[in-house]
């Protein structure tokens, strides 16, 4: 009899599992006896590792120095925090990774313009019906190769990426037209109730009459290319009108600033590391720098979206690239045992004499430790959460403002505080926390409790970043729960 009525549970099971792949919607089940036994909820998803990421699990940290500097006369803010768990880039993003990005923005608007009608207007590099032959939003088609052996309009238009060096007479790729164009949905503002579009719904409290006539103001981040070719940002007050209200725009020239070489260093010959760090193989493996937090952050968003046009069905489950909250990031350089530095102990470096990291070890030498700038990256030993270079080589930007009250201004659960700066805001407000100190940093700025900050928009050669992605998956840390039974 058990296994008869087993069989007809299996068989209800199956037929809900029908249904719920065709409509995609929760379906109510009724199990022996008008017991509540849930549903399926459709296939269960398993994250796969992402490539050159570590999982980073959940955890508990005493964030901040529990030891003041005296040294620096700073203090660090203490307080005990909670992060689920996420995954995290094992190194700092390199040159070469971030050269494919700056490729990819050189060919999207290559392929534009060779559909345009002005240099021939090849429709075949833009989709715009669907296999139906349904009209679809334009975009562009990826599959359609670039000409190998392009006539005259296709030279033009490859042509008209470059600019010729006055000098050399090099061709070299026109910096200030590599703009990046992507939209963030800001899914934390549109969930407030304070914004919630229907008016009954920003109050729960019955006792407090409800203003049908209420106006909700909004920011939202806009962003257009003038007839001058420049990038113009703006962030537009206005009233709350729907969903859309919510999705920002942003254009971002993501070419690095090579510049800083020599803007960070007056008096200082570095024309080589300006000329040549971010162009040359050479440096193909080390840390990428001169890349502003506006810029780290248009990387994340191409990297969601490279990702998610390449996974197909189980995108829609995919936690987006994102920056580290500064909680993040020094609960994963602090290891499973919560060091003061990535490593075991709060010497600099083993009884061998070899250093840990790449920092400047003594006033003016910062050969001492190997290295005279940046080094490649995964050089060193990576601390207990398998994370390379989470102290030295390059800081890092996260993706919290800075303040001094640092995370006692925060939750104590996944602490975070965020804020898009206006073009108009005072600098103060554009300040962004930058953690895990440089190649130029002494002993002190490398430990990983240590905050420091730069402004938004300000690049620097000696401060790079990394990506997380929130867990889309509890199996993906080997966590699987079950219900227990009472």
């Amino acid at each position: 009899m058990k296994m008869k009525n087993s069989i007809v549970i299996a068989a209800l099971i199956c037929v809900a599992t029908l249904f719920t792949g065709c409509f995609g919607g929760k379906m109510a089940t009724t199990g022996r006896g008008g017991e509540l036994t849930g549903t399926g909820g459709g296939r269960g998803f398993s994250e796969p590792t992402p490539f050159g990421m570590t999982l980073v699990k959940k955890g508990f940290l005493k964030m901040g120095l529990e030891r003041q500097d005296s040294l620096w006369g700073k203090q660090t803010p203490v307080k005990e925090i909670s992060v689920d768990g996420f995954w995290m880039d094992d190194t700092e993003i390199t040159n070469s990774e971030y050269r494919q990005f700056v490729y990819w923005v050189r060919d999207s608007i290559l392929r534009t313009r060779l559909a345009d009608p002005s240099y021939g207007g090849d429709e075949s590099y833009m989709i715009t019906e669907d296999k139906n032959g349904d009209p679809v939003t334009p975009h562009l088609n990826w599959k359609k190769a670039l000409p190998r052996k392009p006539n005259e309009d296709e030279q033009r238009a490859i042509e008209s990426l470059y600019v010729t060096n006055p000098v050399t007479g090099e061709k070299m790729l026109d910096a200030s037209q590599m703009n990046y164009r992507y939209e963030i949905y800001d899914y934390v503002t549109a969930a407030k109730r304070r914004n919630r579009l229907n008016p009954s719904e920003r109050n729960l409290n019955t006792d407090v009459q409800v203003n049908p006539d209420e106006v909700v103001m909004i920011s939202k981040d806009t962003a257009y290319i003038d007839d001058e070719g420049r990038i113009v940002r703006q962030t537009i007050n206005r009233q709350l009108t729907g969903p859309w209200d919510f999705l920002n725009t942003y254009i971002v020239n993501v070419y690095p600033d090579t510049t800083c070489w020599v803007n960070d260093f007056q008096n200082s010959d570095n024309e080589t590391y300006m000329r040549l760090y971010f162009s040359s193989p050479t440096y193909n493996e080390y840390p990428v720098v001169g890349v502003t937090w506006e810029q780290a952050n248009a990387f994340c968003a191409w990297r969601t979206d490279y990702l998610l046009k390449g996974l197909g069905g189980v995108a829609k489950y995919i936690q987006r690239y994102r920056l580290p909250t500064e909680a993040e990031w020094e609960y994963a350089a602090r290891g499973k045992d919560g060091n003061e530095f990535p490593w075991e102990n709060r010497d600099v470096k083993n009884d061998r004499g070899c250093f840990y990291a790449n920092f400047k070890p003594d006033r003016g030498n910062y050969t001492q430790d190997g290295n005279l700038i940046t080094s490649r990256v995964g050089i060193y030993s990576a601390n207990s959460n398998g994370l390379y270079d989470m102290a030295g080589n390059v800081a890092e930007w996260t993706s919290t403002i800075y303040t001094e009250a640092g995370v006692t201004a925060m939750n104590d659960l996944n602490p975070q505080l965020s804020y898009n700066a206006a073009i108009e805001d005072p600098y103060k407000m554009k300040k962004k926390s930058v953690r895990g100190g440089s190649w130029k940093d002494p002993e002190s700025y490398i430990r990983s409790a240590w905050r420091t900050w730069e402004y938004q928009n300000q690049p620097r050669s000696y401060i790079g970043f990394r990506c997380v992605r929130s867990l889309a998956s509890t199996t993906s840390s080997k966590q699987k729960g079950s219900k227990k039974k009472k």
